[in-house]
């Protein structure tokens, strides 16, 4: 839930039962298995949710008739949070329902209960809800704790404080018309042209449709498996796009008079100075949706005509990916397997941002006995967090650099570390020094092929006789859309392209491709699988490097020696009809 405090999350709440019930944690299992609401019923809630974003199962289920304390008490279980019983009484001699308003707690479905150790522990119905929190503590001022309340209970509360809300109301009278105007006069009001910066940002972002908006914004990215959403301002409207599969893809936009209240909501949720739109500010969300706990990491940049956002949505799900389902051919892949069991050394992936360097470094340290080696990361930020390994946040802001970070783990008796990213010669030089003195070095590098991350080293000032004894392996990767299972076909193309394949040795009229159809959006492709180029140092490569090479005479000797290029992994994997040959031209340049 975004912005919950809410310690001891993972622990199931008071009274719940042990055993197998205590472990599951998706809250239609957890129905069916306590007898609550049948398979059936669940799934059809289900759908339900999938065809109207924005609601939560909770909320199905109850409009479909599964109610009640046995409800609550697995909607609790699920969440992991406690479930209480709302004292009337003290409620009302608080204040802080006053405060917030019955109307906002009957939309938002929240109740605040109390004050405890400073902040306000907040009843509410949905823990699912992605903005109720975050809305309470921002309007509050506290950190707020959640806590499960039945809705019927919350209703009657809320009856009994509305009905005292009217009352006070009532008694104090508005006063006569002539109180009302005495001492007005006509001029002590003047019309002005309403601009952006005359606008209330903070009342508008707060407002029902710019949340329920933000909020299907998100919904409906992670539900069509998007990596970021992209906000972009113009003159007169607003562009939204979704990544998916690597590629853009224009969704409908706001009215452009929502264009400002979107920005703020998300710098809101994200808490950063909604106030500030003339310098770039970088945020956090943590948000439940679909069931899934998810990051996302907003980045806002001023431009001409407005602030552009960009959401990075960080899904655990996405980096669950086996060694052996990441695409690489049989022989690739055991190559790959006996360099990161290796005692010592350095192993470097390289590729552009989004190429999925992270999974990849990631897939490899699941294949490490994490019982018996101690596995240290240097990471910025850490994206996903990875059990059974000690991952080290990098901050540059306070000293702590990938440099510094490696040094202090060093002194941590590490077998494996993982370095986020080579980026200067000091990092560079004390990963060196870390594989020559017995450990296993993992990082990745921005260069476009494998020999160029030998020739990167060199250039940033590393020795070249120590990268030549200290590197074992280089791995560059790029993601290719796979083609849609559904609409798979026999490739078309025209001749001019169909001759120039035939050619170089290819055989189009075996190749496939996506025809289109409502699975994969009209578009022939759906998911991304990996092309790879992998580079193995041997006594040869080695004397070579040690002589500081050309780049592209290393490369052209690193081909001779046996390395598959990023294209012909890529042609190889069109031919098992994973993939297209215009992917594979998008992606590569003639020489990789």
């Amino acid at each position: 839930m975004a912005a919950a405090e809410a310690p001891d999350a993972g622990a199931p709440p008071a009274g719940a039962p042990g055993g197998e019930l205590a472990r599951i944690t998706d809250l239609g299992d957890l129905l069916v298995a306590s007898d609550v609401a049948g398979r059936e019923v669940v799934d059809r809630a289900r759908e339900a949710v999938e065809q109207q974003p924005g609601r939560g199962l909770a909320e199905v289920l109850r409009e479909i008739g599964v109610c009640g304390e046995a409800m609550q008490e697995s909607v609790a279980r699920a969440a992991g949070l406690a479930l209480e019983r709302i004292d009337r009484e003290a409620v009302g001699e608080s204040d802080l329902v006053e405060k917030l308003g019955v109307a906002v707690c009957r939309e938002l479905q929240v109740i605040p209960l109390r004050l405890q150790a400073g902040r306000v522990v907040l009843g509410v119905v949905d823990p699912d809800d992605l903005i109720a929190a975050d809305e309470v503590r921002h309007k509050l001022g506290r950190s707020v704790h959640c806590v499960v309340v039945s809705p019927d209970d919350l209703a009657a509360t809320l009856d009994d404080a509305g009905r005292a809300e009217a009352a006070a109301s009532e008694a104090a009278g508005p006063g006569s018309l002539e109180e009302l105007m005495a001492g007005t006069e006509e001029d002590d009001i003047e019309v002005v042209e309403t601009k952006e910066e005359n606008l209330d940002l903070e009342k508008m972002a707060g407002e029902s449709p710019v949340i329920r908006y933000v909020n299907y914004l998100i919904f409906n990215a992670v539900k069509e498996g998007a990596s970021d959403i992209h906000i972009e301002p113009q003159e007169k409207s607003v562009t939204i796009r979704y990544r998916i599969d690597g590629v853009l893809y224009d969704t409908e936009a706001p009215p452009a008079s929502m264009k400002a209240a979107i920005l703020s909501r998300i710098k809101i949720m994200a808490n950063l100075d909604i106030a500030e739109r003339r310098v770039p500010q970088d945020g956090r969300i943590r948000a439940m949706v679909h069931g899934r706990k998810l990051d996302l990491r907003v980045s806002t940049l001023p431009m001409v005509a407005g602030e552009k956002a960009v959401l990075r949505i960080l899904d655990t799900r996405s980096i669950q990916v086996e060694l052996d389902d990441l695409g690489m051919s049989p022989e690739m892949l055991k190559s790959w397997t006996l360099q990161v069991q290796n005692p010592h050394g350095i192993v470097l992936v390289t590729g552009p941002t989004g190429s999925g360097k992270t999974t990849t470094l990631y897939a490899s340290l699941g294949k490490m006995d994490r019982k018996k080696l101690n596995i240290s990361t240097a990471e910025d930020p850490v994206e996903y967090h990875l059990a059974g390994i000690n991952q080290t946040p990098v901050n540059a802001k306070i000293g702590m650099s990938f440099a510094g970070a490696l040094r202090a783990l060093l002194r941590q008796d590490p077998d494996v570390i993982m370095v986020g990213e080579i980026r200067d010669l000091e990092t560079a030089k004390t990963a060196i020094a870390a594989s020559m003195t017995g450990h296993l070095v993992l990082s990745t590098l921005h260069t476009n092929d494998a020999p160029s991350t030998v020739t990167r080293l060199i250039n940033i000032g590393v020795e070249p006789f120590l990268v030549g004894s200290a590197v074992n392996a280089c791995l560059a990767q790029r993601l290719v859309r796979r083609i849609c299972e559904h609409c798979k076909t026999p490739y078309e193309t025209t001749p001019e392209r169909f001759d120039q394949l035939s050619a170089k040795g290819h055989d189009p009229a075996s190749f496939f491709m996506g025809g289109g159809c409502e699975k994969c959006r009209g578009t022939g492709y759906s998911g991304r699988v990996g092309i790879y180029e992998m580079l193995l140092m041997n006594d040869d490569l080695r004397d070579t490097v040690a002589g500081n090479p050309n780049a592209v005479v290393f490369r052209q000797q690193c081909v001779e020696n046996g390395m598959t290029t990023l294209r012909s992994d890529g042609f190889e994997k069109v031919k098992a009809g994973r993939t297209t040959v215009e992917e594979i031209l998008r992606v590569t340049d003639a020489v990789v």
